[in-house]
């Protein structure tokens, strides 16, 4: 099956046209995940588990595949957007569904302003909250005025591949244990409930898994007959996501084992700081502002436009909807603080949104009037089930037990 899934990249049919918005679904989805929650989830949970965080990150790539391989196969076949989906299926539980994302996006933009504070004290020492006040102000700056906002984009993506090749450099000369680090992975010596709900939920969780098959609906990429391309779309996204989560997992765990201990308040700039001086800490600003601020953006955009096909009045106003989410998200976490926990916990959050938008795609799946004839998988059903099973289960008793342990 992966055969099949993959074969499109070397047969070149990813270079232009349909192709490049299934790789670009695919990345929109990745660069989603890869956000400031992304570098502190599993910057903390490695100096929690240290190498047992190999068996977390591997248990949480199977079921994010689990739940993006239905997702994005039931939406694009049924041709319609989750929320619409959702009110065919049942009347209002469209607006449920919709509510759900917006909450779990809302908690993700409060994690964004957090990396924003974040990135602004590493980069010019301001107070977590100074920076998160600059970075809101700019924010809408940068949503009301299309032309810097699009030259944000390209500015991103360049911030992306620093990043990435940043942090492999860090993974490289931080000497990591990589094979206890790879025994672990499949034998670990200790597992946490909450560090797999939290890296689920921050990579497939809330609106980020919608946003992908999204994108390919807008492509005109729908319909049964595009069943493989949709799933090499939906497991490349992982893919590339979770490359470079391994990639961080090993840079934190190669400082970590050198005994040094992370500032409390920042972990991943003290993991880049230590691995490449004062110079991979200006670097880490830069890539985690630049992440975060992106992120606050794409989040507020996102979050309302489930809303907004479900009534005009948000339509008409989306962009003062769409700044007034920025503003409360900044306000919240100003209140709040804690920037390290609030990351953290947009993650459980939004896994255990997870497990109630899966359930009603699955239900979907399986009425014939909506899927236009198509017949879902029962593989595919009982991989989404189980990961509706598992992430119910685990994300109770994350926020039930686990969660309020982080702020303490």
């Amino acid at each position: 099956m992966f055969k099949k899934i993959f074969s499109g990249w070397s047969s070149g049919r990813f270079s232009t046209g349909a192709g490049s918005a299934i790789l670009g679904a695919a990345f929109l989805m990745a660069n989603s995940s890869i956000g400031p929650g992304f570098l502190t989830q599993t910057t903390v949970f490695t100096q929690k588990l240290m190498a047992a965080m190999g068996f977390v990150i591997f248990v949480s790539i199977l079921l994010d595949i689990g739940a993006q391989l239905n997702t994005w196969r039931v939406l694009t076949v049924s041709e319609m957007r989750a929320q619409d989906l959702a009110n065919k299926l049942v009347p209002g539980l469209g607006l449920v569904l919709a509510i759900l994302v917006v909450l779990g996006g809302f908690a993700f933009n409060i994690g964004n302003i957090a990396g924003c504070g974040l990135g602004m004290n590493v980069l010019t020492g301001v107070s977590f909250k100074e920076g998160a006040v600059i970075s809101c102000v700019i924010a809408l700056l940068l949503f009301w005025i299309s032309e810097i906002g699009k030259m944000l984009d390209h500015f991103t993506k360049t911030l992306g591949i620093i990043k990435i090749l940043l942090t492999l450099y860090i993974a490289v000369s931080s000497h990591p244990p990589v094979l206890d680090a790879l025994r672990q992975t499949i034998l670990p010596e200790q597992i946490s409930t909450v560090a797999i709900v939290a890296l689920v939920g921050g990579t497939v969780g809330g609106y980020i898994t919608f946003s992908g098959a999204h994108r390919l609906l807008d492509a005109g990429i729908k319909g049964a007959a595009q069943q493989s391309r949709v799933d090499r779309s939906a497991i490349s996204g992982i893919v590339i996501s979770s490359i470079m989560r391994y990639v961080l997992f090993l840079a934190a765990l190669g400082v970590l084992a050198q005994g040094v201990s992370l500032d409390a308040d920042n972990p991943p700039a003290s993991v880049f700081k230590h691995a490449a001086g004062e110079f991979g800490l200006r670097i880490f600003g830069v890539v985690l502002w630049g992440a975060a601020i992106s992120s606050v953006v794409g989040a507020a955009y996102t979050s309302i436009s489930f809303l907004k096909t479900l009534h005009p009045l948000i339509a008409r106003y989306e962009r003062w909807c769409i700044s007034i989410f920025i503003v409360l998200s900044t306000l919240i976490f100003c209140w709040i603080g804690k920037p390290k926990q609030l990351l953290i916990a947009a993650g459980v959050v939004n896994g255990l949104i997870l497990p109630v938008g899966l359930a009603i795609v699955l239900v979907a799946a399986s009425k014939s009037n909506l899927m236009k004839g198509y017949r879902h998988p029962l593989w595919m059903q009982a991989a989404g089930w189980t990961v509706v099973a598992v992430m119910g289960v685990m994300g109770i008793k994350a926020i039930a037990t686990d969660l309020p342990a982080l702020w303490r």
